[in-house]
């Protein structure tokens, strides 16, 4: 039985921090695991991530295929958006690997979607959770709101959801994965905005790579407990800076998120001797705004020393969010701006509260002054024009300004390439990332 979750039975697994495993572990794996399972007759909506995740989704997707065969009664593929803009052919192709447009020629007899997360119809009402459940879950953090649990239908409508997705540390919820692919992935605003809100409370800082059921896990486990197919999970543990895969997990949507979650805490996290007073983070293309792109801050302001600088090197990009207009009228700031201003800005979107809170980082605000005073400065070096950034209370450089060979020669500055899927912390932290 597992640890976390006492009575669920322990996920099969391959695989482990110090290794890489072959193509033919990984679909010997993936056949075994599937081919024993009782998929005959089922109908099974297999959820996977967008590419905004960066993992090898389509050689498992291929071997999922395999694996299944013509034994379930149908199955569909539905793409864990959360709120993040859909996926065009082209890119279902990337993601897929098929060629754009033709993905039931690559996958005969599936078919796939978009999860329509601005549209109404499509979501299940699975009820609500009781205000005082909800303070239970988040330690106290949220007292006086139940939350209503919306899901996309198709893992309603179905008997077997089957989730494929990588694992890794997470700033609201601690490491991510299993059925947060279900809340916030396919899920409606309350658990979206209520969970991430109590993540903003806890904040990126303490949260990010914590061990264990967080409270923020606890609150999406809940909401998962409400649907009612069987949720299984094929979780993946991606070796840092490439698609080779160094460990798998297969089994119920709890214990094969364990058993990721403990190996991603180790591959995950790279552990520095000292902080920074200045770190540059570079981002990938993979992130195409400011609202997927701040994974460059999360993961690396846990080594920006005490009035160091954090300066996110994206010259693509230019546009804080396409999805999240809200956030121009907020800005970015720290957890306490908020809080101490809660009347002004409870009936805002929380989601964007909470993104708010994370890209900005630690600090205070004094509500009698309005004072606001931050840890870190936060640069962007990005195409977003100048008075934009600086309207959303952020420092701006133009990227051509920003000279990396000279910075490289710098011992206080620490530059990240390929940001925003490591989690870096200090050395002297290690026993409380490992709790």
């Amino acid at each position: 039985m597992t640890e976390l979750y006492p009575g669920i039975p322990e996920a099969a697994s391959v695989g482990g921090p110090d290794v890489v495993l072959s193509e033919e572990q990984i679909r010997s794996f993936v056949l075994e695991q599937l081919q024993n399972y009782d998929f005959d007759g089922k109908r099974v909506t297999l959820v996977v991530p967008d590419g905004t995740r960066h993992a090898p989704v389509d050689q498992m997707a291929h071997y999922i295929y395999e694996a299944l065969g013509d034994r379930p009664k149908d199955v569909r593929v539905v793409i864990a958006l959360g709120t993040h803009e859909e996926m065009s052919d082209e890119a279902i192709g990337k993601l897929m690997g098929n060629e754009p447009g033709k993905f039931e020629e690559e996958y005969p007899g599936w078919k796939i979607y978009n999860h329509a997360w601005r549209d109404e119809d499509t979501f299940a009402n699975l009820g609500t959770i009781s205000a005082e459940k909800i303070s239970e879950l988040s330690a106290g953090r949220l007292t006086d709101r139940p939350m209503t649990v919306l899901v996309n239908k198709m893992v309603v409508d179905t008997d077997i959801t089957l989730i494929l997705g990588p694992v890794l540390p997470h700033e609201v919820v601690g490491i991510s994965g299993g059925n947060k692919y279900l809340f916030p992935g396919l899920s409606g605003h309350d658990v979206i905005d209520m969970s991430h809100w109590v993540g903003a409370l806890i904040t990126s800082f303490e949260m990010i790579g914590a061990r264990g059921v967080t409270p923020v896990r606890q609150m999406i486990d809940a909401a998962a407990d409400l649907v009612p197919s069987t949720k299984l999970l094929l979780g993946m543990i991606v070796k840092p800076g490439s698609l080779d895969l160094q460990f798998l997990s297969f089994g119920d949507s709890k214990a094969s998120w364990e058993a990721s979650a403990h190996v991603s805490a180790d591959v995950h996290v790279k552990y520095v001797e000292k902080p920074y007073k200045r770190v540059v983070s570079i981002i990938p293309e993979m992130y195409e705004d400011m609202w997927t792109a701040a994974k460059g801050f999360y993961k690396l302001e846990p080594v920006v020393a005490e009035g160091g600088e954090l300066i996110i090197y994206a010259p693509h990009i230019s546009e804080v969010s396409h999805m999240h207009p809200g956030l121009m009228d907020i800005g970015y700031h720290n957890r306490d701006y908020f809080v101490k201003q809660w009347d002004r800005f409870k009936d805002h979107p929380w989601g964007e509260l909470a993104h708010s809170t994370h890209l900005r980082g630690m600090g205070t605000f004094d509500a009698e002054t309005g004072v606001e005073s931050n840890r870190v400065t936060v640069t962007l070096a990005t195409s977003i024009p100048k008075e934009q950034v600086e309207s959303v209370n952020l420092k701006y450089m133009d990227p051509a300004d920003l000279d990396l060979d000279e910075l490289r020669k710098d011992p206080d500055t620490l530059i990240v390439p390929q940001a925003g899927e490591l989690l870096h912390r200090l050395e002297s932290e290690r026993k409380y990332v490992a709790k």
